[in-house]
């Protein structure tokens, strides 16, 4: 019989893969995996304000990430510099920035390694129950722009001549990013969580001939690590956050095997 506390582990890291799939898809399709890093790396700055402000920290954390995307797509159009160059600035300085004002903070006591590298095993019903809501709410949300984020994937002239709105669509789907880190960032961490975002999807990749199925597949192949990953915690007593990536980085790699040689260990 399993424990109540990982049970609900379970629940919240199954409701976050179920999320993460889609949304990892867009991910690889547009080549941003930078992107979801710089995002998840400001989250620490969400933590230091929610902290030092005394707000709740999911919010925090959301409204930090989002005003980073925000403010990404405003210093690309002001093309002073690459793509790469301006996530690698706002990356670095909101993850340090986050950093001193902890430092600074020397009434507060707090675990950076938890933040940094979740604690999945520390989750409430109330953190499952916030992670599947705003997890149906991401895919709800995904669903709505599929359309025009794919058209806009593929060739976005083309998706802004058929009236697709492909910014609008990238900056929602910005903000989604956001909601999601920040509704991950207790399970996985700030570290890990692009983890979770993008090794699922590039699992997905060679066995799906849509993008649709790509989508499914990601999120099942999400799940599996996630509950692959805590058992193999609880085996070898291991963290639980690393343990899940380190379980889909295994799905990654056997996805990588050739089909006769999957055919053998499958079979």
């Amino acid at each position: 019989m399993l424990d109540d506390f990982f049970v609900r582990a379970i629940l919240a890291g199954v409701g976050l893969a179920l999320t993460t799939g889609p949304l990892g898809c867009f991910i690889i399709w547009r080549r941003m995996a930078y992107f979801g890093d710089t995002i998840a790396h400001s989250a620490l700055l969400g933590v230091a304000l929610s902290l030092l402000f005394e707000l709740n920290l999911t919010l925090a954390v959301f409204a930090v990430a989002a005003l980073v995307s925000v403010l990404l797509l405003f210093l690309q159009k002001r093309q002073a510099l690459s793509a790469d160059a301006l996530l690698g600035i706002l990356s670095h300085a909101t993850l340090a920035i986050g950093l001193v004002m902890v430092a600074f903070m020397s009434w507060v006591r707090i675990d950076l390694i938890a933040f940094l590298f979740g604690d999945i095993l520390a989750v409430s019903t109330t953190d499952i129950a916030l992670i599947w809501g705003g997890g149906l709410f991401v895919l709800a949300a995904i669903a709505w722009l599929w359309r025009p984020l794919l058209a806009a994937t593929v060739n976005a002239e083309l998706a802004e001549a058929e009236g697709l709105r492909p910014e609008r669509a990238r900056l929602f789907f910005m903000l989604l990013m956001a909601v999601v880190i920040a509704i991950a960032m207790k399970i996985v961490g700030i570290m890990l969580i692009t983890s979770l975002l993008i090794i699922p999807a590039a699992a997905a990749r060679r066995f799906s001939v849509t993008p649709e199925i790509m989508a499914v597949l990601a999120s099942l192949i999400g799940a599996v690590a996630v509950v692959g990953g805590l058992f193999g915690s609880l085996t070898y007593d291991t963290p639980s956050g690393p343990s899940i990536v380190v379980a889909a980085l295994i799905l990654f790699i056997l996805s990588l095997l050739p089909r006769r040689h999957r055919a053998v260990v499958q079979g």
